[in-house]
Parts: C-alpha cells; sequence; structure tokens
C-alpha cells in the first residue's frame, strides 16, 4: 500500500494525498492526543489521595504493613526526590485512563481511512474485546495482590521488618495489573490471526500442549517475585481464554468451504487438475482490448 487512503481537503478524486499531508495529519493528531494526556496528568495529580489510597489497599491488608507503625499502613521512602517521583508515576497513569478515548480515537481516525470495510469491522470487534479483557486481567491482578504480597513478605525471618520502599511498591503494582491485563490479550491475538488466515486451527491443536506448558512458564518468568499463587492465577485463565480461542477457530474454519491439501506433494510433483466448470469456461466471448 503505496499511500494510505484520506478524506480531507488535501486528498486527490481516489482519497489518496501526499506523504506530507499524512506527516502533517499525524502532527497534529499527535499534537491533540499529547494535550489531553498532558491535561489528564494535572488532573491526576488530583486524584493521586484516593487512588493512592486504593492502590495501597492490597499492602495494607498484609501482616507487614504495621510493622513499621503499629495500628497504622505504612510505607517508606528513600529518597527526597522518591515521593515526587511516584506521584508522578501515579498521575500519569491516571493520565492515560482520562485521556484514553481522545488519544484511541486520534490513533483510529488516523488509520481507519487505509483500511477495508471488513478490517473496520474486525478492528471494532478487537477493540470491543480487547479493552474489557485488558480490565479483565487488571481487575484479577487486584484481587489477588494481596496473597501474593502475603506470600512474598512471609519469607522473611521473624526477627527482622520489612521496609518497602514507595517506588518499588508502586513500580510492582503497576508491573502486575500491565502483566495480567497483556497476558489476557493473548488468545484474542491468536483469534486475530486466525482471522486473517495466518493462524491454522491444526497449528494451534498439534501444538496445544506446549503452548500451555508455556503459559505455566510464563506464569512463573513474567510475574514479580515468582510466587506459585500469582503464577496459576494468570496461567490459570490464560488457559481458560485459550481454550476459548481454539473453540472459535475449530468453529469458524469448519463452517468455512474445505481446501485441497497439497502438502504431501514432492516439489516436481503436480497437482491434480479441478474437473469442475469455472466461470471463465462457460464464457466463450471474447475479451475487450481493455480487458486484456
Amino acid at each position: 500500500m503505496a499511500l494510505l487512503k484520506r478524506s480531507s481537503q488535501a486528498a486527490d478524486d481516489d482519497g489518496r494525498m501526499p506523504l506530507m499531508e499524512h506527516l502533517r495529519e499525524l502532527r497534529n493528531r499527535l499534537l491533540i492526543a499529547v494535550v489531553a494526556l498532558t491535561v489528564g496528568v494535572i488532573v491526576g495529580f488530583f486524584l493521586f489521595d484516593p487512588v493512592w489510597a486504593f492502590l495501597k489497599e492490597p499492602f495494607c491488608q498484609t501482616a507487614a504493613a504495621q510493622q513499621l507503625r503499629p495500628g497504622e499502613c505504612s510505607l517508606a521512602t528513600g529518597g527526597i526526590f522518591q515521593s515526587f517521583f511516584v506521584t508522578l508515576k501515579v498521575a500519569v497513569g491516571i493520565g492515560l485512563l482520562i485521556s484514553a478515548p481522545v488519544w484511541l480515537y486520534q490513533i483510529w481516525a488516523f488509520v481507519t481511512p487505509a483500511l477495508y470495510r471488513n478490517e473496520k469491522r474486525y478492528a471494532f470487534v478487537f477493540l470491543g474485546l480487547a479493552v474489557p479483557l485488558f480490565a479483565l486481567g487488571a481487575v484479577l491482578a487486584y484481587v489477588i495482590m494481596d496473597t501474593s504480597l502475603g506470600i512474598l513478605l512471609g519469607f522473611a525471618p521473624a526477627d527482622t521488618v520489612a521496609i518497602i520502599q514507595i517506588d518499588e511498591y508502586i513500580s510492582y503494582v503497576l508491573i502486575m495489573l500491565l502483566i495480567f491485563g497483556v497476558s489476557f490479550e493473548l488468545p484474542l491475538l491468536l483469534v486475530m490471526l486466525n482471522i486473517i488466515g495466518v493462524l491454522k486451527h491444526a497449528t494451534v491443536k498439534k501444538h496445544r500442549r506446549m503452548v500451555i506448558f508455556l503459559m505455566f512458564v510464563f506464569g512463573a518468568v513474567v510475574t514479580p517475585g515468582g510466587d506459585p499463587i500469582t503464577m496459576m492465577a494468570l496461567a490459570a485463565p490464560m488457559i481458560v481464554l485459550f481454550a476459548a480461542a481454539e473453540l472459535f477457530m475449530f468453529l469458524r474454519e469448519r463452517r468455512l468451504p474445505q481446501e485441497e491439501d497439497y502438502s504431501g506433494l514432492d516439489d516436481d510433483e503436480a497437482s491434480p487438475l479441478a474437473m469442475d466448470d469455472s466461470p471463465l469456461d462457460l464464457d466463450d466471448s471474447p475479451l475487450d482490448d481493455d480487458k486484456r
């Protein structure tokens, strides 16, 4: 695709525009997205206290939360600028969520003019499923986070005090939310690859056991701490979603017309000719000069 189609004043009769117009449009959309993100970050600074109380709650459910100040849930700071950067990190996360409708629309408006109608439909379906799947993964990570923290902090000897740095904790929370959210998108990616014809159900079925094993390995590697509870909490839903994706592939390919399999032929062996009449065989009319 040499040029992406665009519907604007600079577009020609075929709906195309020069490269410089694409770059100008990209610049304008990026500027709008950055402005929206900046406004969201500013709002995030004002919303820091309630959001921080929500993010800190899993840690407050552990026994180590009251070791520094009995009766209170406390985290430690280890530097002058540490608290500021933690606040900034949380504010950026809030800003990304608040401004998501704006920057998602800018991406969509820039890309969709280059898509065909069926590609737009697939993109709508993908976005419609990707957002709730990511949210479901993030919710699951938040729910099991106190159990995971309790297991990890429980390995400390009885005569020690857990001094958890505030930046270390917020990094752990964000990594958990991101890993669980993205992991729940992997089965959806398999489905989209099957729809566009890149991945067949037979290939997935052939490597099913290996995929399930790799999901457990993935859960053990990517989760912070690598405790078994978090690993199982991540791997088990991924296997369920993988099974649903494989079932979708099977049912979808079952409705499609079956194609001849010539994979067993040698390189120098010709495939059999189709004996049915094609539209070209039924049409004996000569072609016009402009259709040759």
